[in-house]
This record gives C-alpha cells, structure tokens and sequence, in this order.
C-alpha cells in the first residue's frame, strides 16, 4: 500500500504528465500536490476539477443511472486532464487528477497506471 505523497510521485513519473493532485471534491481542497509549476496551478485545479465531478455525479442522479464514474477525460488543445474517483476503502469523496502533456503522453497508458496508482493508494 502506497501513501498519498507517494503516489503522487508515481503519478508525477507518468510519461508526459505536467502535475497530480489527490483532492477532496466535497471540499474542493487538494490533499497533496506534485508538479505543476508555472504552466498550471493545481490547487485551482483541484477546486475547479470538484464542481465538474459534482456535476457529473448530479447529472448521474438525475437521470437515474445507476452507474460508478471510472473517470473523467476533459481534452484540451495541449492538455489531457484526468479525473479518476477513488473507490478503496476510506477514500470516499476523493479522486486522483492528473494533468498531461497531449503530446508527450499515451492517454490509455496513463489511464492503465492510474488505475495501478488508485488500488495501491491508502489515505
């Protein structure tokens, strides 16, 4: 089992990756942070990633799916932002993002690890 500043790190090694946070979207606050820097500001991230998860979740509500988000795939012109839910034990409320390098990054291998990273996680 992995710790939070740990498996940040892993996510951070993820080819093309640009920055990771673990974040608490019934807050909005990140939990831990990796990378970044000045090309994006994860604690923004974070709070902006909660209400496009809380958004999700109420658009599963309503229309009555009764279904788990995996994850979440925002694309940008330069940028893949995954969100991934965490569903282990103790990590409810919780999801992992991770921000790539569209040009750098293979989405499906970065997906694949993060799953990796999700079941090893302990919070």
């Amino acid at each position: 089992m992995a710790n939070t500043e740990t498996s940040l790190k892993e996510a951070a090694s993820i080819e093309g990756a640009i920055g990771a946070a673990l974040v608490d979207y019934t807050s909005g606050m990140a939990l831990g942070t990796i990378g970044g820097g000045k090309e994006l500001d994860l604690n923004v991230a974070a709070a902006g990633n909660t209400d496009v998860v809380r958004a999700k979740v109420r658009a599963m509500e309503m229309l009555g799916l009764n279904d788990e988000i995996e994850d979440i795939l925002i694309t940008l012109g330069t940028h893949y932002h995954l969100i991934r839910l965490l569903k282990g034990r103790g990590t409810n409320g919780l999801f992992l993002y991770l921000a790539l390098s569209k040009d750098r990054a293979n989405l499906a291998m970065a997906r694949h690890q993060l799953k990796k990273i999700e079941a090893e996680l302990e919070v």
